[in-house]
């Protein structure tokens, strides 16, 4: 399935939800609310996501920063701002004159 999915789980602990969470093939974004955000930044590192937003909503990705997923998520690179420069682009070396130079051969 390809769009916002939210889904409705009870836990016990923190690391229920974290198993809970890391047991889908996908992890392209990932929103943690809580009133205590030391708890919501600790428990949002075990996360495997790309994004990871701290009491904020999945759909805020700026198109400036390095974006993707992991696991089946996104392209398997981080696209977006300078990091298109090197996922998308090859250096090649170009010199122009306006006309060639007389050589002696």
């Amino acid at each position: 399935m390809f769009g916002p999915i939210a889904s409705i789980t009870t836990f016990a602990s923190d690391d229920e939800a974290v198993e809970l969470a890391n047991r889908t093939d996908s992890g392209l974004a990932a929103a943690v609310m809580s009133r205590n955000t030391a708890r919501a930044l600790a428990l949002g590192k075990r996360l495997k996501v790309g994004l990871l937003h701290i009491n904020d909503q999945t759909v805020l990705g700026d198109p400036h920063i390095p974006y993707g997923g992991r696991g089946q998520s996104g392209n398997g690179s981080r696209i977006g701002g300078p990091a298109n420069w090197d996922e998308f682009t090859q250096w090649q070396w170009v010199t122009l004159r306006d006309a060639p130079p007389p050589y002696p051969f």
